[in-house]
Parts: C-alpha cells; structure tokens; sequence
C-alpha cells in the first residue's frame, strides 16, 4: 500500500486550529492509522532532534519557532513499521524536503537510553520498541515547516512546526505589579526575557521585560536584587547551573550597561534546575520552569 499524497506543503499564517481526528494539511496519516492524541500551539518553541551525543544518551537538537503540532496515530495492525516509516521518509523526499537526521533501530541509540528521547522532547520511543525516526526542513517560496516522524510497533507520531514569527506587544509587564508582587512574596517571577536554547545572549523581544524591570528600580531607588536564573532539568545538572548563572548576569548586564542601573543594586545567581515550579515531566511544566527571577535583598 503506497501513501499517494502524505506530503503537500501548505503553511500560512492564521491556519485554523485542527478539529478531532483531522490530519494536518502538511502531512497526512498512514492509510488505516487512527488517531490517539493530537494538540496545538499557534506559538510554542521545539525541538527537533538531529543526532545523537557520543553516548547516545542525550539528543543534539535545533530548536525552531512557529505553529507546533503533534499528531499520534495508532497503526494499523497488518502494516510493518519499516513500511510505515519509508513511505512517510519517500513522501518528504519527492516534496523536496531535506531529510536533516534519520536512525533505524540500533542507530538510534541503546535501549537503555531511549527514554531520553522523551525527556528531550516528549517523543514516545522508549515505550513502543522498534524506532525509525527523521527529521526534515520542508520549504516552498518564504514557507518553511519542520517535520519530525517517529514510527514504532504500535505508533506513529507527526510533529509538525510552521515557521512563523510570535505575535507581539499582547501583554504588557506593569512594574506597579512586579512592585507589589516583591513586596507580597519577596521575589516575582519573570517570563519575559527569552534565550535561544542553550544560550545566554539575550533575545530582542525581551525589551518590554527589560523595560519594565528598569523602571522598577527608578520608581524604588533603595531597592537592591537578586537576580536568579533557572532552567528546567533537561542536560546535565552542571551545565545548567552554569547556564543559569550566565543568565542572570545577561540580564544584570542588560540593566546596567543599558538602562544605568547602579550595579550595587543587583547581583546575579543561578540555581539551575534546583527550584523548580512545575513538574518537569512535560514541556509545559518545563517552560514554566525557564525563567528569571528577582528577588528583594
């Protein structure tokens, strides 16, 4: 049984959110698979594996942005996986799609270390056995999407990410409520200052956070914080804490090379995963737990 048409590209922007047991337009489900699970974001952050590390533990990954979608389908009972995965790796390759990593089995990584692949991002293969997996980058004009597929004995999941940019300036940060969140708790917890994964650099849309934080420390000229960055518990424990410290003293930089905050009045911390706020067993929980803190001295 051959899939006619698995892959058309279709992206665009304010594509309708899917309604109960509907394929994405991108990528249609094996004949005769059904769907288990299927959810999506307008905008969310994913990423996509692309190797293994030299243990084969952990995952190298390329995180993208855009419209994510996860669609787990069961399969049908009489079709192999081998057969359910090359159809799906022939149909992205005839729509021009460049195949960025793919593993069979044993190649992709020991059994033992398979659950790994669901702490990185949230992908079933320790549960099903026999995995085959690709990743993809498919484009057409100024569309670009990612695909990543993963088939086991009994499933098979889609996850789908259309590029887009985040819509912005929908929420504003008031520092009158950052004021009287310190003053009720000691600390405020701040969502608005984004990283690219694994890194410190501060993005641009941080700004209104930035903004905001600034103006705080005018409107309070004794107040004196921490800063404290934390990440979720994805890698390895050192890594993170590291990572967090250069956080913080990226946003400690941030206001006082470029709002002139005295730099007595702020002193930067990371405690890594150590303080977390949601569970880290889903990526909601885990997004939560990225995050800057300030905290009153």
């Amino acid at each position: 049984m051959r899939i006619p048409t698995l892959i058309a590209l279709v992206v665009c922007a304010g594509a309708p959110t899917l309604a109960a047991d509907q394929d994405h337009a991108l990528v249609a489900r094996y004949p005769g698979s059904k769907i288990q699970k299927q959810e999506s974001k307008d905008f969310d952050q994913y990423k996509m594996v692309i190797g293994l590390n030299t243990k084969g533990m952990a995952f190298d990954g390329r995180t993208v942005e855009g419209r994510v979608t996860r669609i787990v389908y069961e399969n049908p009972a009489d079709r192999s996986t081998l057969e359910i995965f090359r159809n799906y790796r022939e149909a992205v390759e005839k729509a021009g799609g460049e195949i960025l990593y793919s593993c069979e089995q044993d190649s992709c990584g020991p059994a033992y270390a398979r659950s790994a692949w669901g702490r990185f991002n949230d992908l079933f293969v320790a549960s099903d056995g026999d995995p085959r997996y690709l990743a993809a980058k498919v484009s057409s004009g100024k569309a670009q999407a990612y695909v990543a597929v993963m088939v086991g004995k009994r499933r098979t999941q889609v996850d789908v990410v259309e590029v887009k940019a985040m819509d912005k300036g929908l929420v504003a940060i008031d520092p009158a409520a950052l004021a009287k969140d310190i003053e009720k708790a000691g600390s405020v917890r701040i969502y608005g200052i984004l990283f690219d994964f694994d890194q410190a650099d501060i993005k641009p849309e941080s700004k209104p956070a930035l903004d905001a934080i600034a103006a705080l420390l005018k409107e309070q000229p004794k107040l004196s914080l921490f800063v404290v960055g934390h990440t979720d518990s994805t890698g390895a424990l050192d890594h993170n804490l590291e990572l967090s410290q250069a956080r913080a003293r990226s946003v400690v930089a941030a206001l006082t090379g470029q709002y002139g905050v005295a730099a007595a009045r702020l002193d930067a911390h990371g405690v890594g995963p150590l303080a977390p706020v949601a569970p880290n067993t889903s990526e909601d929980g885990r997004q939560l737990n990225r995050r800057v803190e300030l905290v009153a001295r």
